[in-house]
């Protein structure tokens, strides 16, 4: 499963890789920060299992310690396609055959679609938007179920396709026609961290 981090500390990891790893000062020098937030960053890194701490044994001296990416911590790197994103995004919607590029977005739809997994469509609504949250969290979403407002709202706390979203608001609408053909549900998007919220809220209710 991928692990989702924030995009201060996807920052920070490609600082650290390109360093090629290095003490607290050593990173510090270079990522221009705090010992404190160098710290914090990589203590929560390592509980992540990106990064691993090395104890070197100087001839002189009292031994030290050096930050550098584990083997998990180069693969989400060598996963970080954001680039690649951001120009077949770009190049689809300059597809001038509308009825081509409509076609082209109705398959990444479809394989969205296939990709989050189909839903027990006999199980009630709540429980069907569980089993979509189930499904993100082990793709490494960020993503919770609020049952208490009588309702399901699925949250999701760190914007998968924040950049795309920043570039294009229409990913946005995307997901939620994602997330209403897996649930056959209506979908209203009630919060986005586009407009400055905390995370992006679903509303779901039943289809008439």
């Amino acid at each position: 499963m991928r692990v989702v981090i924030d995009r201060g500390d996807q920052d920070f990891l490609e600082q650290l890789h390109r360093l090629c790893g290095g003490t607290i000062q050593e990173i510090c020098d270079n990522v221009g920060v705090t010992a404190t937030a160098v710290r914090q960053r990589l203590s929560r890194l390592e509980g992540q299992g990106l990064v691993v701490r090395e104890t070197v044994r100087a001839e002189r001296g009292r031994p030290y310690h050096v930050y550098r990416l584990s083997d998990a911590g180069l693969r989400h790197l060598g996963e970080n396609y954001r680039d690649l994103a951001h120009i077949l995004w770009r190049a689809i919607h300059e597809i001038s055959d509308e009825s081509v590029r409509a076609e082209v977005l109705s398959r990444i739809r479809d394989g969205l679609v296939g990709r989050f997994g189909r839903v027990a469509s006999e199980s009630s609504l709540t429980d069907r938007v569980v089993q979509l949250q189930e499904s993100l969290v082990t793709r490494g979403f960020l993503v919770e179920c609020d049952q208490t407002s009588g309702m399901p709202v699925l949250r999701e706390k760190s914007c998968p396709y924040s950049e795309l979203a920043s570039a294009d608001p229409s990913i946005c609408q995307m997901e939620r026609e994602v997330f209403s053909r897996i649930l056959n549900a209506n979908v209203s998007l009630t919060q986005c961290c586009l407009d400055g919220g905390n995370c992006c809220e679903f509303q779901f209710s039943e289809t008439q």
